[in-house]
């Protein structure tokens, strides 16, 4: 099949023109942004309770994740005029439209948790696998 008969769907992710979905697809993939879009799925929130309700994130990597979706039109960041300063976090129309394909992927996850670990546990113990098969063994 020709580049000029490819339908969108066909679309491989390494053509010119599909920055933007990889992008996305990295920016809503990152475990940060998945507990981010689901928490304020549930409620508006403020920087402090997020951070509260991530264990393991730091205040440096929430920021960095909040702006990051903020850019990208999935929550909105409103500042109160009030001393000290009161910000609050929630989702936009956009990034609700995430909400469905998360909870079903966490649903997934859940679900298929044992047949993930007996795949794992099959592969480690194939004699030419490797813990770490993202790292290629050296000479």
């Amino acid at each position: 099949m020709t580049n000029s008969l490819r339908t969108e769907s066909h679309r491989s992710l390494s053509d010119p023109g599909c920055t933007t979905i990889r992008e996305v697809l990295a920016r809503v993939g990152d475990k940060w942004s998945v507990f981010v879009i689901v928490l304020l799925g549930e409620r508006t929130m403020r920087f402090t309770e997020l951070q509260r309700s991530i264990e393991g994130i730091s205040q440096r990597m929430l920021t960095l994740t909040v702006r990051q979706l903020e850019r990208d039109g999935l929550l909105q960041r409103v500042v109160y005029p009030v001393v000290p300063p009161r910000v609050e976090y929630s989702l936009t129309a956009l990034g609700a439209t995430l909400l469905d394909p998360l909870i079903a992927m966490a649903r997934w996850a859940d679900v298929h948790r044992a047949d993930i670990e007996v795949a794992r546990a099959e592969y480690d113990a194939r004699p030419e696998s490797s813990p770490t098969p993202w790292l290629v063994p050296t000479g």
